[in-house]
C-alpha cells in the first residue's frame, strides 16, 4: 500500500536509451504534493522522454519510479488513475464546442453528470462564455486552458505538463501560467517540463535542470541563484522588459478587443 509520507512523484537512477542513443543516463528528484516542479532543459534533454515514463506510456530501460506511491512499472493502472497529462499541443476537437469537449471527456470517464462537471469547469478557467464555441474558434490561450481543464476531470491529484506553453504568444502564456498556479493553490501536484527560463522562474517551487540526461542541480530558485557569485552594482536604471512593454501598449484584455467585422460600424457598412 502507498503510504501518505510519501513524495507525490519519486524518480530514482531512470535511465532509457533508443539503440545507441542514451536519453536518460541515471535520473533521480522527489516533487512534494501539492508543488509546482519544473524540469528545465534544452531541447533534446530528454525531458518528455521522463514524463512519458513517468505517465506510463514509455518503459523504462533501469531505475524506478512511483506516483503517489505507486510504481509505474508494476502498478500501471493506478498510476494512471492519479494522473493526467498534457502534451505540448493542446488535444482538443475543434469542431466541438468547448463545452462539448468537456462532456465528452466526462462522459468517458464515466462521471456523473458530465453537463455540471463541465460547466464548472468552464467557470473554473474562465471559458463560460466561449463554451458554446467551436474550439477551433479559440485563441491558443483559450484552446491551452481548456486543454488543461479537460485534463482536471476526474480530479487527477498529479498532473504532467509537457512544454505547455510552446507557441503561444506573452499574453497566453501569462494567461496559462495563471491556470498553472492555481492548480498548485488547490492542492494539485504539477510537474512541468520547459525550455522557458522565465516560466520556471515565475511557477516553480522546484526547479531541477535536465542536461545531458542527468539531473545537474536542483532546488529553490534562491538555492540556484547562489550557485554564481553575487555582483557588485553601484547604480542600476531598470529597463522594461519586451513583455512589460508589450502589455502596456496592448492592454489586459487585447484578446478580448473586437476585431472590423464584430465592430457595430463595420456591420453597417
Amino acid at each position: 500500500m502507498p503510504t501518505t509520507l510519501a513524495p507525490a512523484i519519486r524518480v530514482q537512477g531512470v535511465t532509457k536509451a533508443f539503440k545507441d542513443l542514451q536519453v536518460l543516463r541515471g535520473v533521480d528528484f522527489d516533487v512534494e504534493r501539492g508543488s509546482i516542479f519544473a524540469l528545465l532543459g534544452s531541447n533534446g534533454a530528454g525531458k518528455t522522454t521522463l514524463v512519458r515514463i513517468l505517465s506510463t506510456l514509455l518503459k523504462a530501460d533501469g531505475g524506478s519510479a512511483t506516483i503517489q506511491g505507486f510504481d509505474v512499472a508494476t502498478a500501471p493502472n493506478d498510476v494512471r488513475e492519479a494522473i493526467s497529462l498534457t502534451g505540448q499541443f493542446a488535444a482538443v476537437d475543434e469542431v466541438l464546442t468547448g463545452r462539448e469537449n468537456l462532456v465528452l471527456v466526462a462522459k468517458l470517464r464515466h462521471l456523473k453528470d458530465p453537463g455540471a462537471v463541465a460547466d464548472d469547469l468552464l467557470a473554473r478557467f474562465s471559458l463560460t462564455d466561449a463554451g458554446g464555441r467551436r474550439a477551433g474558434t479559440y485563441s491558443g490561450g483559450m484552446r491551452r486552458r481548456l486543454d488543461i481543464a479537460m485534463s482536471l476531470i476526474g480530479d487527477p491529484p498529479v498532473i504532467f505538463l509537457d512544454e505547455p506553453t510552446t507557441g503561444l504568444d506573452p499574453q497566453a502564456r501569462i494567461e496559462v501560467w495563471d491556470t498553472v498556479k492555481e492548480l498548485a493553490n488547490s492542492g494539485t501536484t504539477v510537474l512541468l517540463t520547459t525550455q522557458y527560463l522565465d516560466e520556471a522562474e515565475q511557477l516553480a517551487d522546484r526547479i531541477a535542470i535536465l542536461h545531458q540526461g542527468t539531473i545537474i542541480q536542483n532546488g529553490t530558485l534562491a538555492e540556484l541563484k547562489k550557485l554564481l557569485p553575487q555582483t557588485t552594482v553601484e547604480y542600476v536604471e531598470k529597463q522594461p522588459t519586451l513583455e512589460e512593454v508589450f502589455l502596456a501598449l496592448v492592454g489586459p484584455s487585447a484578446a478580448s478587443v473586437p476585431g472590423p467585422v464584430d465592430r457595430p460600424e463595420a456591420k453597417e457598412a
